[in-house]
């Protein structure tokens, strides 16, 4: 009989960002309060699996998520950098609707390939990080559950990897709110399943 092993890969929870920039791997910004509640919620909501490891991205928005997590286990939170935000060129402004980073041309350059993006770290290449922490933390947990915490494009990229799906998409359509779970479900080595769920609430 096959073991089965899931791996849930929780998308951090809201952050403090009164500024509106884009942060991406910049140090210093933590959970809103929101968030923390949002924490709080998918703690809750994975109180009832047989976690053996939390394992969180080494940015601090990852950590304070994974803390509620751990405690509702008895683990320390673990870190690993393979679940790290995407790097991209535009961290540390703002890239809202009519403001200016989109429109200078000194810009432009950064947007030439979508595809890629050229604007930051290659799909491929957090495709291939990120399959990689998830193997680890399944290996780990044989026959229990792993939690993951990590970001938006990196959870995403990850569930487009491991289904099959091309790598190129359009950031609007990913389902990956946050404080969100999308769990992997492996017998054995195989993944048989994906379950996606919003804890938190959309």
């Amino acid at each position: 009989m096959a073991e089965q092993t899931r791996v849930h890969l929780v998308r951090h929870g809201e952050v403090y960002n009164p500024e509106g920039v884009l942060y991406g791997r910049l140090p210093g910004f933590r959970l809103s309060d929101k968030g923390n509640q949002q924490a709080q919620a998918v703690a809750a909501a994975l109180a009832g699996h047989e976690v053996v490891a939390v394992i969180a991205s080494p940015l601090q928005r990852a950590q304070e998520t994974a803390a509620p997590i751990a405690a509702r286990h008895g683990l320390a939170v673990d870190t690993d950098a393979d679940l790290i935000e995407s790097a991209n060129f535009f961290e540390g402004k703002r890239l809202g609707p009519g403001d200016g980073a989109w429109k200078d041309p000194r810009f432009w350059w950064q947007l030439r390939n979508p595809f890629t993006p050229s604007w930051g770290e290659p799909y491929k290449q957090v495709a291939a990080r990120m399959t990689t922490a998830v193997f680890k933390a399944r290996a780990r947990a044989a026959g229990a559950d792993a939690v993951c915490i990590s970001h938006q494009l990196p959870v995403w990229t990850t569930r487009l990897s491991l289904t099959g799906k091309r790598l190129w998409h359009d950031p609007r359509r990913r389902e990956c709110a946050v404080g969100s779970v999308t769990t992997f479900v492996f017998d054995d080595d195989q993944l048989v399943d994906v379950l996606y769920s919003e804890p938190a609430g959309s």
